[in-house]
């Protein structure tokens, strides 16, 4: 009963530092904050295998990087969240006819673009304690920022709130995120479609300084009878591990994807550094 107390005294205090509130290569958030007057910078590469994009009917091997994410703690309990990438590079390897080939605007095999940016706020309701989880809200929007001509971003502009829960037992921790997303239609203009996103990730600390991590995280296809071209379900696996040495961290992953718009597979790696006391 003491060594169960001890680890769930140690893993928690590892969830709720600045560096271990973040994800990072996992998408599913914590709902930790980075904390007030700090400021969480972050950044990393990932190569995509057999990436599909089936609305402009290509398939490809896509490098991204070097992507970025900025989260500027407002206050104890709320943080201001910017993530993008300076470059996407398409490979292509397939085309084939589709709803928005017309669209595309490049010659040969290959093609690059910025990616979509998203701007959010994260809101820690409460933090967990042995009696109850931590609990949070997220909420922004992505802005179509990736080029759209080259086949790599759908020009929409999206939506998304979601409610954050988290739990550390012994030296395991889990969260889970549910999400409303409003997703631009890039055939019909100004309509819009509704989906539900779902994220799970567990995080196992294996060592003071290092943890290996896994998730499931996707999105349903839009409710209703029509799914307009880019917006199928989608979701991927991901295995990470990740070294932490005072407030930098360094991390490097595997992922599988599981819908026709998902990679085959992908590898990437990135670091995390705290600003501030």
């Amino acid at each position: 009963m003491v060594m169960r107390s001890l680890w769930f005294a140690i893993a928690l205090s590892m969830a709720a530092a600045p560096v271990m509130a973040q994800q990072r290569p996992l998408v599913t958030e914590d709902p930790e904050t980075v904390g007030l007057n700090r400021v969480l910078v972050e950044g990393g590469v990932e190569f995509d295998k057999s990436q599909g994009y089936p609305e402009y009917g290509l398939t490809g091997d896509v490098t991204h990087g070097p992507s970025f994410g900025v989260s500027v703690g407002i206050s104890p309990n709320a943080e201001l969240q910017v993530d993008g990438g300076l470059l996407q590079r398409l490979h292509v390897t397939q085309r084939r006819v589709a709803p928005l080939s017309g669209t595309l605007d490049f010659t040969g095999d290959s093609a690059s673009s910025l990616e979509d940016l998203s701007v959010a706020t994260k809101l820690r309701l409460w933090s967990e304690n042995e009696q109850h989880p931590g609990l949070g809200l997220r909420f922004g929007t992505k802005l179509p920022t990736a080029g759209h001509s080259k086949g790599m971003g759908l020009g929409t502009t999206d939506f998304f709130a979601a409610l954050l829960v988290a739990k550390t037992v012994e030296s395991v921790r889990t969260v889970g995120n549910v999400s409303l997303l409003v997703l631009g239609n890039p055939v019909a203009g100004q309509d819009s479609a509704n989906a539900l996103g779902i994220g799970l990730s567990v995080a196992r600390a294996i060592t003071n300084n290092f943890e290996a991590v896994g998730e499931f995280n996707g999105r349903s296809r839009p409710f209703g009878d029509t799914v307009p071209p880019g917006l199928e379900s989608r979701g991927a696996l991901r295995l990470a591990g990740r070294y932490t040495h005072q407030l930098l961290r360094f991390d490097f992953g595997i992922l599988v994807g599981i819908g026709s718009r998902d990679p085959g597979f992908g590898v990437s790696a990135g670091a995390t550094y705290v600003i501030g006391k």
